[in-house]
């Protein structure tokens, strides 16, 4: 049981560890640009951008070659004298809202930010509603065995002890 538990502890540890130098590793040394002020700004716009082929992943922490072209992208821009701004609105523009982790709140955008708060409410409905309509517990007492039912277990006792 201790050797279950020292390994279970072992492996979870193993696996924080690969999840904090994941990151880290994302950007690849000949993407970093020479000014550290330009760098830094790229590394905050890349964390707000959406990896197109990952799940719910930033481009700065994911390993995909789009991710890797996204990236260049940001710090081509920056590089040529884009603002922030401009280079987030020039991505939106090539590639939609979907391009940002935290899209704005917009018409187009409504349901994806409502959207969960609407399934928690019906989730929460359905089962208050299954609550009330089950049948009450602890009603009538199950009925006593009969005679047939009774010699059915002994025999069945009987058998297994032998």
């Amino acid at each position: 049981m201790v050797r279950q538990r020292a390994l279970a502890l072992l492996t979870a540890g193993v696996l924080a560890a690969l999840a904090c130098v994941s990151p880290a590793i994302a950007v690849m040394p000949d993407e970093v640009l020479a000014d550290p002020a330009l760098e830094a700004r790229a590394r905050t716009l890349s964390q707000d951008l959406r990896c197109l082929v990952c799940q719910n992943q930033s481009i700065d922490d994911s390993n995909a070659p789009l991710a890797r072209d996204l990236r260049i992208i940001v710090r081509e821009r920056l590089s040529a004298g884009d603002s922030d701004k401009q280079v987030i609105d020039y991505l939106v523009t090539r590639y939609g809202n979907y391009v940002l982790l935290k899209p704005p709140l917009q018409a187009d955008t409504l349901l994806l930010w409502i959207g969960p708060a609407i399934a928690f409410l019906i989730a929460g409905a359905v089962f208050f509603a299954y609550i009330r309509r089950r049948p009450a517990t602890g009603g009538e007492a199950p009925s006593p065995l009969t005679d047939d039912e009774r010699r059915q277990i002994a025999e069945l006792v009987g058998d297994h002890r032998s």
